[in-house]
Formats: C-alpha cells, sequence, structure tokens
C-alpha cells in the first residue's frame, strides 16, 4: 500500500512541474507579444540583430584582407606540414613558395586587366560611333564616350580609379577637350596592356583629319574587328580548359599519393623528412614537379599566344 501513495506523489510533483513550466512559457509568450506590440518593439530586435551586421562587416573585411594576400596561404599549410611531420623543411618550402605564388597571382590578375581593357577599348569605340551618328564633333564625341565609361566605372562594385584607358586616359581627355593632338595621345594609351587597340583608333583618327574619310565608319570596322578577335580568343580558351585542367590534376597527383599513403599508415611525411631516402626522393620529386608544371604551362601558354 505504501507503494501506491509514492506513485501518486510523483504523478502530482510530474503535473505540478509541467503545469509551471506550462504557465512559465505561456506568461513569457504573452510578455513578449505585448511588448512587441505596445512598449518597446523596436529595441529588442535590435539588440538581438544590431550584432548581426557588425559580424557580417567584420566577416567582410577578413575576406577582402585574405582575398588580397592569397599568397600568404602557404604559411599555414606550411606550419600545418611542419607540425606533422615533425620538420623545419616545410617551413623553407612555404617561404619560398610566398614570392612565386605572389607573382603568378599578379600574372593572372594582369592578364584579367589586359582583357578588361581589350572589352573596354571595344565599347569606347562603339560608343564613339553612337555619339557620331547622333551628330556630335569627333573630339566633343571622345570625351563624351570617356566620362559615360569613367561615370560607370565609378558606380561599379569595384571602381577601377584609372578609367577605362588607365592612366593614360588624363591626357586623351586634355587633348579631346582642348583640341590637342589626339591620334598621339591614343598611340600613347595604347601601350598599355591590352589596349593595343587604341593605335588603332588613332590610326582611324588621323585618316579622317587629314583625309576627310568617315570616321564613323572606321570605328565601326574597328570595333568589330576587335569583338571578333576578343570572341576568337574567348573559344581559344576554352579549347585549352581541357589542357589547363590535365596540368592541374598531373600537379595534385603527389598530393594525393602522400594522402593515400597517410592512409594506409605508410607515414609518408617520417619517411621523406627523416631519412636519406626519403630526401633524396623529395629533392628529386620537387624538381621534376616543378619542371613537368613548367613545361606544360609552357606548351598551354604558346597556344594562347598562337
Amino acid at each position: 500500500m505504501t507503494g501506491a501513495p509514492s506513485a501518486y506523489a510523483a504523478h502530482a510533483v510530474a503535473l505540478c512541474a509541467g503545469s509551471a513550466v506550462w504557465l512559465a512559457i505561456v506568461r513569457d509568450t504573452g510578455v513578449r507579444r505585448a511588448r512587441m506590440l505596445f512598449v518597446d518593439a523596436p529595441t529588442e530586435p535590435r539588440r538581438t540583430w544590431s550584432r548581426w551586421p557588425r559580424l557580417l562587416k567584420a566577416l567582410g573585411r577578413v575576406t577582402e584582407s585574405a582575398r588580397g594576400r592569397r599568397e600568404w596561404w602557404c604559411v599555414p599549410v606550411a606550419v600545418l606540414l611542419a607540425v606533422l611531420g615533425g620538420s623545419v623543411l616545410p617551413l623553407v618550402g612555404g617561404a619560398v613558395a610566398v614570392p612565386l605564388v605572389r607573382r603568378w597571382l599578379r600574372r593572372r590578375a594582369g592578364a584579367r586587366e589586359a582583357d578588361r581593357a581589350a572589352t573596354a577599348v571595344a565599347a569606347l569605340c562603339g560608343a564613339v560611333v553612337g555619339e557620331l551618328r547622333a551628330g556630335r564633333e569627333p573630339g566633343q564625341a571622345l570625351l563624351v564616350a570617356l566620362r559615360e565609361g569613367l561615370a560607370e566605372d565609378c558606380s561599379s562594385v569595384t571602381p577601377a580609379p584609372t578609367g577605362r584607358l588607365g592612366e593614360a586616359e588624363a591626357a586623351v581627355l586634355a587633348a579631346a577637350r582642348f583640341g590637342g593632338d589626339v591620334p598621339a595621345a591614343l598611340r600613347q594609351a595604347a601601350q598599355g596592356p591590352g589596349l593595343g587597340g587604341l593605335s588603332g583608333m588613332a590610326a582611324c583618327w588621323r585618316v579622317a583629319v587629314d583625309g576627310g574619310a568617315g570616321l564613323a565608319t572606321g570605328l565601326e570596322r574597328l570595333e568589330a574587328t576587335l569583338r571578333e578577335d576578343r570572341r576568337r580568343r574567348e573559344e581559344l580558351r576554352a579549347q585549352l580548359a581541357g589542357a589547363w585542367s590535365t596540368v592541374v590534376v598531373l600537379a595534385l597527383l603527389p598530393v594525393a599519393g602522400l594522402g593515400l599513403g597517410a592512409a594506409l599508415g605508410a607515414e609518408p611525411l617520417r619517411v621523406l623528412l627523416h631519412t636519406p631516402g626519403g630526401l633524396a626522393c623529395l629533392a628529386v620529386g620537387a624538381f621534376l614537379e616543378a619542371a613537368g608544371l613548367y613545361w606544360a604551362g609552357r606548351i598551354v601558354r604558346g597556344g594562347e599566344a598562337a
């Protein structure tokens, strides 16, 4: 008989505890609803969510800094390999890799800037043609086209402070505004990377000024030629994408081999970094890897240049 009252008491305690929790939840919900409706609805959500914009902004700054200095990611990778292998050789390799990776990244950035500049030259020719068709004078048409391009660059997410024509744009603007030697300014601007089409624009300008030929017609043909060249480059780049993929796969095969050996328990880092045979294999393999990557990259870049 003593077991029944104890069971009843346990059920009563559980019922009371559940009722108390339910009442607390209901009360908290009611109070929160009343605050949102009448008292301080704007304050509590602001306090709750005000941290998120700051966190997102800090994350954006960290991401932007990491993008601007991507070559320094070699250092933590080298430190990790040095800790796992118990050797300072990965640290030396990481220190050597930082300037090489920086040079490679700068080369890629320069190629992208050259592509954007070539596209900007074609767009500039089209803009000048449009202004000439609208009845403007050649100098005024060039001035308006350059101003429109600068406004588009400034309104973009990552504006280019030098505009469409790079450092020589100020000279071209001055020549167009004050009646200077526009072809000479265009030829000077054509020395920049990706701006070779400006030399054709200067030739069209010179012929139109000296011989009285139609500038709009020449610039229109020049724009068509530049766009066709860009289309051919994009097609060639798409055809060479498979070759670049092969180069990347061949470069990652040694890393995959090290991972497979570590998964099988062979301790490849210890063998490579702490035994004479492993050090010899590491030196020969690093040399062959670098030579293979250089040779394959040279072949693919030769195809792109052709």
